[in-house]
């Protein structure tokens, strides 16, 4: 027993390092897909908040009509006041123009003093640092994202850069350039995130930023200085990259759940890629959660666990035993021998708790299903059953049966003369005092019909039925009932009709009743008050 419960306890504690292995790998997917998600999701929400205020300040009438006549002194400060107002709104708080007619390119200063806006330079498509206003103004979108450096900052940003239009025409381009360094911060800096690198990359595949320069200020790559395969070498990941990349068309509108993969080769468990809504780039994160998989560390607690399992249903298995399952049994053994011996006294009759409920319930539908209501005597489906099984019982034993039909004489003259309660009185005790005749526990008294009663007498031979024939006779004269409607005497009488005969098969056990009927009438038609004895037919226990 204690051997199979040890081996019971390593099967559990297998089971239990094999599920938690399955929760901690279902914990890391799920946390690499969310992290990747809600990364990507917070670049493009930074850039959406930005190129809010870029679309707002392109919109705005006073600078269209700036863009449009630059020379005109009046039109450049009102537009100098409306892009003042936007540069104090951004979170970079930058804010450069280029013109289109002029190539002139301007700053806008995050000074409350200095509202007017600063020449920096003029463009020229010869210059490669001005490549963002050119290649602004020519492409089909209204904005484009590069990472460049910051002249006057001499910092690289994130570059999104504008087109101002009026009709359809271009009239120059308003670039701000993010500073994100803060967000890319909050992701990756957390000491949990040690196992997590980050890369994001362009439809082309050059890496934009890696999270792995993140204490470098060079952590955003200038653009064209680094590609994918630079970055990575597990085959299986580069392949689905190349595959991702080729679908993208332009800069994603919506945000789409993250493609994740395993990665055959590295230290890397899991890598997604993710597109960043509102640019043609995406997020590539890698994943490394075999700290998390060292199963060793939870062997302990697993150990513990079950020892406090072990305790639990320890505990639990003597208080259900003692309150339930013990006193269950019992009234299980208890209902097998009622059935064996219908006058077995129920478990837990007299218990004061749930069981006793139960007993006192089983009790109560024991006796209104086997049980005459009234005379308190088996009924007619009970005897029918009992009788059966004597039947049977006696068939092995070659024993002998006796049955008793006994008849109240005169029974409806005296439900007329002292009406039906009387009756019912009369009927009681004249099913006492049969009951009272019977000598062994295991003979029986039931209800056959409305003044009819049966005593059925197993290993009976004659004479010992014709003396309980004798003795019920007697025992209801005494009962002295007074009975003015009947023949037979002053009081109420029966009249007993007996049959015994040796149980062989195939014996039909209704024809032991039909005996038993026959010799109840014979009394009756002699007289009443007496017992006739009819012996049961030798051909009947031979009938097939």
């Amino acid at each position: 027993m204690i051997a199979l419960f040890i081996l019971a306890c390593v099967c559990m504690l297998v089971t239990l390092l094999f599920l938690v292995n399955r929760i901690i790998l279902q914990v890391t997917y799920d946390y690499a897909r969310q992290f990747a998600a809600n990364s990507a999701n917070a670049l493009s929400t930074h850039i959406e908040k930005e190129l809010r205020f870029l679309i707002e300040a392109a919109g705005s009438q006073a600078v269209i009509d700036w863009f449009s006549d630059e020379t005109d002194k009046v039109k450049a400060d009102l537009a100098a006041k409306e892009l003042h107002d936007v540069v104090s709104r951004l979170y970079s708080n930058n804010l450069y123009i280029g013109l289109q007619n002029s190539l002139y390119e301007y700053s806008v200063p995050d000074d409350p003093v200095q509202e007017s806006m600063q020449l920096v330079d003029k463009l020229s498509r010869s210059d490669e640092e001005d490549d963002w206003f050119f290649s602004c103004l020519e492409a089909e979108s209204d904005y484009l994202l590069s990472v460049n450096i910051d002249h006057i900052m001499q910092k690289k940003r994130l570059w999104l850069n504008y087109k101002v239009t009026r009709d359809d025409e271009p009239l120059g381009v308003i670039c701000t350039g993010l500073s994100f360094s803060h967000i890319v911060h909050e992701l990756f800096s957390h000491p949990s995130h040690t196992q997590i690198r980050s890369l994001i990359i362009d439809d082309q595949g050059f890496v934009l930023m890696d999270s792995n320069l993140l204490e470098d200020d060079d952590f955003l790559y200038k653009n064209r200085e680094a590609t994918l395969y630079d970055s990575l070498s597990d085959p299986l990941l580069l392949a689905a990259a190349e595959g991702y990349l080729a679908q993208i068309d332009g800069y994603s509108t919506d945000s789409r759940n993250p493609v994740m993969l395993r990665p055959s080769s590295g230290m890397y468990r899991y890598a997604s890629i993710t597109p960043i809504r509102l640019t043609n780039w995406s997020n590539v994160v890698l994943y490394n959660s075999s700290p998390l998989l060292r199963m060793s560390e939870f062997v302990p607690a697993m150990i513990i666990i079950l020892l406090f399992l072990f305790i639990f249903v320890l505990v639990i298995h003597i208080v259900s035993y003692r309150l339930i399952f013990h006193p269950l049994a019992r009234l299980i053994d208890s209902l097998s021998r009622l059935k064996e011996n219908h006058q077995e006294r129920l478990y837990g009759i007299d218990r004061q708790d749930e069981f006793g409920s139960l007993s006192q319930t089983i009790d109560d539908l024991f006796i209104k299903a086997n049980y005459d209501a009234l005379t308190g005597v088996y009924n007619r489906r009970f005897m029918e059953i009992l009788f059966r099984r004597y039947m049977e019982f006696l068939f092995r034993s070659n024993g002998y049966l006796s049955v008793l039909m006994v008849d109240v004489d005169f029974f409806k003259q005296y439900n007329d003369l002292y009406g039906h309660q009387e009756g019912d009185h009369c009927l009681q005790a004249v099913a006492k005092a049969i009951t009272g005749s019977l000598t062994r526990s295991t003979d029986f008294v039931a209800r056959y019909g409305g003044e009819e009663f049966l005593a059925v007498l197993p290993n009976t031979d004659a004479a010992g039925a014709c003396r309980i024939a004798d003795v019920i006779l007697d025992k209801v004269r005494r009962l002295s009932i007074p009975h003015a409607g009947s023949t037979a005497a002053e009081y109420v009488t029966v009249s007993v009709g007996v049959t015994t005969g040796k149980v062989v098969y195939p014996q039909d056990w209704l024809a032991y009743i039909k005996i038993a009927d026959d010799a109840m009438y014979s009394s009756k038609q002699n007289g009443r008050n007496r017992s006739s004895f009819i012996d049961f037919p030798p051909t009947l226990e031979q009938a097939p």
